[in-house]
């Protein structure tokens, strides 16, 4: 079965336009490469929330009805794969609420690494939760009176907090905007007639013809209301900035401009810089599509080798009812790309891809490309190999199950059965975007985690909530706890 890194989720606010709610449907719209599961949009006229949330594409859950009736002037909408928290409705956001604030709905793009013992510690003071998204702890601290002794603030929330986040929360009065003091996730500024925009990407934003007007910072909260907008820096200024390098490699669109850097650009730089340091005598270059076509672009043009579109992806693949493997071998990866071989045959060809996670899709990709002719199949990656999971919100699977973390570049060529197998240094990496190393979280890379975890730490919160509920006394549970623990 072929694996893609499933993304966190795509965020979107509005303030003061009369068609919040279409405009919120068009930015999500626009942002459904961020999230393919679940989509919502709550919208507030002043006085009354109003909400609808769904399971699918956002095409599939909104119409021109449903859209009829998200009344007011103000909305955030939200676009989700499932990182934290299973695949039920009841995880799709924004996530609303009635606290001492008024009504609250909350939008939520990245993962909180002290989920577990935030969410341990109000459920000991007797809160209860209905979902399993860490987005809804931010949910209750933002309801307590105090916290840590003091009275509560979404300031004070946000340093409660730790990991990726990049919020976008509307009151009846209010839409904000929070970006944590790393900025591991993108979160920009816009204005269209006069309405502020808030949204994960820039391509939101031409869609509905809004101008940029700049990043949220990282640690920055902005506050829009019928005053204008306002902000607040939450935390000190970090030295160290942490923004996932792999936006610039595979998530973000290509028409999209992060860190004042256009997506595109720096994908074809990563291909050129490819090039450089793995210069391959071949007849053809040609990208897996479409996440591949831009380095692939710079790989031929930096070589000279043609490039060609050897790959035709399909776009309309949904999930199929039938057991594939009974039937077409390799089912999974031909139905969403079929290989044209009047190209390939023949030729000395290299394949360009943005990463290689398990390798068993580019195993089949390279089998097709020997079954069509191709003479020699050089397999090049316009990343690292990725040797580490993430914890701030990419769905990469645990250490043992990426390919890289276990098996040396030979064992990989081996296994791929290709001519030979390079992957983009990490200093390469980094010189394409035109940016410092010290911007980037890469710990996926080389296993630098700027926000330090303890998996260990939920593992034993999640064993112990397991325990409680089989019916296990309190004082069961510590020993048994100890006993695994010694």
């Amino acid at each position: 079965m072929q694996y893609y890194p499933k993304h966190y989720c795509g965020v979107f606010g509005i303030f003061g336009h009369p068609n919040a709610a279409q405009l919120t449907y068009y930015g999500l719209y626009a942002l459904q490469h961020r999230g393919q599961e679940s989509a919502g949009i709550v919208t507030c006229d002043g006085d009354r929330f109003v909400e609808h949330k769904g399971m699918g594409l956002v095409s599939q859950i909104f119409n021109g009805e449903v859209l009829e009736q998200l009344k007011g002037s103000m909305a955030i909408g939200h676009t989700r794969y499932s990182t934290t928290g299973s695949s039920h409705l009841r995880n799709a956001q924004p996530l609303t609420g009635n606290c001492r604030l008024g009504q609250i709905a909350i939008a939520h793009n990245g993962n909180l690494t002290n989920a577990a013992a935030v969410r341990d510690e109000l459920e000991a003071q007797g809160l209860m939760f209905q979902t399993s998204v860490d987005s809804e702890i931010i949910l209750n601290l933002l309801a307590q009176p105090t916290l840590d002794g003091q009275d509560n603030n979404l300031v004070e929330t946000v340093r409660r907090i730790e990991g990726a986040y990049s919020l976008a929360i509307m009151t009846e009065r209010e839409l904000i905007g929070v970006r944590d003091p790393y900025g591991f996730r993108p979160l920009s500024l816009g204005k269209v007639d006069g309405a502020w925009v808030l949204a994960s990407e820039t391509c939101a934003f031409d869609l509905i013809h809004a101008e940029f007007v700049r990043d949220v910072e990282p640690g920055e909260i902005v506050i829009i209301d019928k005053h204008g907008l306002r902000n607040i820096q939450a935390f000190p200024a970090h030295e160290r900035r942490a923004f996932c390098i792999f936006e610039y490699v595979y998530f973000a669109r290509p028409d999209s401009t992060i860190g004042n850097r256009n997506v595109y650009k720096v994908r074809v730089e990563m291909g050129r810089q490819l090039a450089r340091e793995h210069p391959v005598d071949a007849d053809l270059v040609i990208p897996v599509p479409d996440s591949g076509n831009c380095a692939a672009l710079g790989y031929s043009l930096e070589s000279g080798i043609p490039f060609e579109m050897a790959f035709v992806r399909n776009h309309y693949v949904g999930r199929s009812f039938l057991q594939p493997s009974q039937l077409i071998r390799d089912f999974d990866v031909r139905v969403k790309l079929n290989l044209i071989h009047e190209l390939v045959k023949g030729k000395r060809v290299i394949v360009v891809d943005d990463s290689i996670v398990r390798g068993t899709t580019s195993k089949s990709r390279v089998r097709n490309l020997r079954e069509a002719g191709a003479k020699e199949v050089h397999v090049m990656v316009s990343c690292p190999p990725h040797m580490n999971p993430c914890v701030y919100g990419i769905d990469f699977p645990d250490r043992t199950k990426l390919m890289a973390a276990s098996h040396s570049l030979e064992e990989i060529r081996q296994y791929l059965n290709a001519e030979s197998v390079s992957y983009l240094s990490q200093d390469g990496m980094v010189k394409a975007t035109g940016l410092p190393a010290s911007s980037f979280c890469m710990a996926c890379y080389d296993g630098d985690y700027p926000v330090k975890y303890n998996p260990l730490v939920d593992k034993h919160i999640m064993e112990r909530r397991r325990m409680k509920a089989q019916g296990l006394g309190e004082e069961l549970v510590r020993e048994e706890l100890q006993a695994k623990l010694l």
